[in-house]
């Protein structure tokens, strides 16, 4: 039962950081229907302003384009309508809490912005050599970031679809990037969705989480069980030219080590646990995340789990 999707123990349902974009975007949403139907022109202005213009490209000069760079950040916090804002808060909220758990607030945010942006760079300068330039809006590539990191850093966890069909997240993560983005791309379908942009967002996580110190061992884990085979290869982040660019977004440490594990039968020093002493440690794993816990604390939580199964 351990992989199946839910929350670990007492992490937050709601963490920080999730708990703040869903509370901005659902303002903006707000703000949005408020000058849409009550101001002239607001829908004008507000398109113009804080949505993602394209650039202005020759044969196109008709548009009103009005790139600004902070838009790549602003469009993020804007939505077409209900089901759009819904369903992208929804995945964020479901992927997200764990990712958020595991690595702390500001990480985390960190991550959710750069799938962004990096969506919007997609949008920019891929999109326009397969359609006519467009204003997009909208938090999509950077949930669909949230959701590789989610796919990459627990790959074997299962969600169940509609509540009774269990699918492996990887499996699930996968079928939405190629069934909802790169099968339509490739059939030249027209719509309203900006496809590039949510491939953009989900290549941008899967570099950042390939590359991140913090995560490489559970990657490593995913990597083998993939390959079907004890290891082989030898995958290292100093390999890369992106090397040490997803350090820059998380707390300085002196080495990366293995993962821990307690025998059951060594009992915590100062005698049983106590509840206050669980709750302070899952506070501790929801403000900086589970790798700023001490030996002591991690043990702790260890016996704790032991005695709950």
């Amino acid at each position: 039962m351990n992989n199946y999707y839910r929350p670990y123990g007492r992490f937050s349902v709601f963490p920080p950081m999730i708990k703040n974009l869903l509370i901005i975007n659902g303002a903006v949403f707000v703000l949005q229907l408020i000058l849409q139907n009550g101001v002239m022109g607001g829908a004008f202005l507000l398109n113009k302003w804080f949505a993602l213009n394209p650039i202005n490209i020759s044969g196109y000069d008709s548009w009103p384009f009005n790139f600004q760079v902070w838009q790549l950040i602003s469009y993020q916090f804007m939505h077409a309508g209900f089901s759009h804002i819904f369903f992208n808060m929804f995945f964020l909220w479901m992927f997200g809490m764990e990712v958020e758990n595991t690595w702390g607030p500001k990480k985390f945010l960190y991550y959710y912005l750069i799938c962004g942006v990096a969506a919007g760079l997609a949008q920019l300068f891929i999109a326009p050599l397969f359609s006519t330039p467009a204003i997009t809006i909208g938090a999509s590539g950077a949930v669909f970031g949230v959701m590789i990191a989610f796919a990459m850093m627990f790959p074997d966890r299962y969600i169940f679809i509609w509540f009774l069909i269990p699918v492996k997240a990887k499996y699930l993560v996968g079928f939405f990037i190629l069934a909802y983005n790169v099968l339509p791309i490739l059939y030249g379908e027209t719509s309203n969705v900006a496809h590039l942009a949510h491939l953009g967002g989900a290549v941008a996580g899967f570099i950042f989480i390939l590359f991140d110190k913090n995560t490489y061992v559970s990657l490593k884990s995913s990597f083998k069980n993939l390959r079907g085979s004890g290891g082989g290869g030898n995958f290292s982040s100093t390999q890369s030219p992106f090397s040490g660019f997803a350090d820059r977004f998380r707390k300085k440490e002196k080495n990366v080590e293995e993962a821990k594990y307690y025998d059951i039968s060594n009992r915590h020093e100062e005698g049983d646990i106590t509840q206050e002493e669980i709750d302070k440690i899952l506070d501790k794993i929801s403000k900086s995340g589970y790798q700023n816990l001490s030996e002591k604390e991690k043990k702790i939580l260890f016996e704790a789990s032991k005695k709950m199964r």
